[in-house]
């Protein structure tokens, strides 16, 4: 089964293809001799990390090396906390060592993190080389490695750091999700549900009717493919309307602003970018049904959906108000000190509004609460 989704940028169209075995064939598809992404003989550097690299990185490094292309690979630490400008030095020494040229390019072969900080790193290596994403958690399946958004964290926000940068390719093989462990499936699914919340009331529906939605096993092909491809084509939807967030693509905050905060507050370890997001869609739900933006029962059906996922829904009980805020203020999506939210308007839309005061916050926050 192999599906193929456009993203059709006006500079920088690129395809996002979600396929069976795809990994053993991305040499093939960079490589097309028809229009070829990378001509072959170019070097590539292949970012992972060790249990992903271990998993993975022979079946990729022979697809590639197979087309024709110079592989040398280099392995990051796994997690949230090494997402730093640290990381991104030790990618430009492995870019120098490896002899980068400009005809070069980065693969990214991992989760949301290695895929954001190589997309940094090719962006500003060289001012801007090619990069691929090869996606292997459901989380960067179905947003992180779709739109170009790269970056690093500071220690006083997430991604606070960062460039627009496209991929030339994204590359998703669903079975890759065997070996992921069933919290970071979970943390995925939050993203998914979002995009049911904000754009596709047809996902969501559709995830309501699954049985079980908390770990892989759980899922049917069928399910998963449709999970897969739905997401996907909501993000390139926006992304191809919106590719620099001047205005639609800013809904895919949703969950995003006191999300940030509590992983912010947790150090990125306490709760991942997942459970983060989900605490953030209910945070978020509360205050749509306070400014009387979507029903009582539109928040419910939330509700009841990530409980299904076993996804946290609560702010941790030791994380402070005050602190929360006090991050807010530092979100990206500050605009004349106000803090703008994504707020659904029912299943399946979304506004952005800035018209959320302190109060409400609070009131959102305190019924929040773990």
């Amino acid at each position: 089964m192999k599906t193929v989704i456009p993203v059709p940028l006006p500079d920088l169209p690129y395809d996002i293809v979600v396929a069976h075995q795809g990994l053993a064939q991305v040499g093939i598809w960079l490589a097309n001799p028809d229009k070829p992404l990378i001509k072959p003989g170019q070097r590539l550097l292949l970012v992972s990390n060790p249990a992903i690299f271990r998993h993975y990185g022979q079946t990729v490094t022979e697809s590639l090396t197979q087309a024709g292309y110079a592989v040398q690979y280099h392995l990051l630490p796994a997690g949230e906390r090494y997402k730093t400008l640290k990381s991104i030095q030790a990618l430009y020494d492995a870019a120098l060592e490896f002899r980068l040229e400009r005809q070069s390019a980065m693969v990214a072969l991992g989760g949301g993190v290695i895929g954001d900080m190589t997309g940094f790193a090719a962006a500003t290596w060289l001012r801007g080389i090619r990069f691929v994403q090869i996606p292997t958690s459901l989380l960067a399946m179905v947003d992180a490695s779709i739109g170009g958004k790269t970056g690093v964290n500071h220690p006083h926000g997430k991604n606070l750091i960062g460039a627009f940068h496209q991929p030339r390719l994204v590359v998703i093989d669903p079975m890759v999700l065997k070996t992921l462990p069933p919290r970071e499936f979970r943390a995925g699914m939050a993203e998914v549900i979002k995009y049911g919340v904000i754009w596709d009331a047809e996902l969501f529906a559709a995830l309501e009717s699954a049985e079980r939605l908390d770990q892989f096993r759980y899922l049917g092909n069928d399910l998963l493919h449709q999970i897969l491809t739905r997401s996907c084509q909501a993000k390139a939807d926006v992304v191809s309307q919106d590719e620099k967030e001047a205005g639609l693509r800013a809904i895919l905050n949703y969950g995003h602003t006191i999300g940030h905060a509590v992983e912010s507050l947790t150090h990125y370890r306490g709760v991942n970018h997942g459970e983060a997001v989900a605490i953030g869609m209910v945070a978020a739900g509360h205050i749509a049904t306070l400014l009387g933006y979507w029903s009582k029962e539109d928040a419910a059906r939330q509700l009841r959906l990530i409980e299904k996922t076993g996804l946290p829904t609560t702010i941790p009980a030791n994380l402070q108000e005050d602190d929360i805020l006090r991050l807010l203020q530092g979100d990206k999506k500050v605009e004349d000190g106000q803090v703008r939210f994504v707020l659904p308007q029912g299943i399946g839309s979304a506004i952005v509004t800035g018209d959320v005061t302190p109060a409400v916050i609070r009131s959102a926050i305190a019924a929040s609460r773990g």
